[in-house]
């Protein structure tokens, strides 16, 4: 089998734009809200993963507000605006996952 394609600069940039591609049909981070001043950006956490300050989703919501405010932004306020629960169907897992959303409304300086 020839691998040398592998070695190719075109490879990790072809996996980024996968990964970009495949992130951007996530709902674990929305851009809700969009005005030319800003928006606002929401993210699931749960409480028992860290909690609203410690998801890795709160990093992609920041990325979000700094690709819309390249010249930096203010948090206007923030809190959490939406919660649902599932159920598992999967055989074996028991109880109930909780998730949360949580929002920030910014102004792009």
């Amino acid at each position: 089998m020839d691998l040398r394609f592998l070695s190719s600069p075109s490879v990790p940039a072809m996996a980024s734009l996968a990964f970009l591609v495949c992130s951007g049909c996530s709902e674990a981070v929305m851009l809700t809200q969009e005005s030319s001043q800003g928006g606002i950006v929401t993210y699931l956490y749960r409480e028992d993963r860290g909690g609203p300050l410690g998801t890795a989703n709160r990093r992609g919501a920041v990325q979000v507000m700094e690709r819309k405010c390249p010249n930096g932004y203010s948090v206007v306020r923030d809190g959490e605006v939406k919660a649902y629960s599932s159920v598992s169907s999967i055989e074996g897992q028991e109880g109930e996952s909780s998730w949360h959303r949580w929002g920030m409304e910014f102004r792009c300086k």
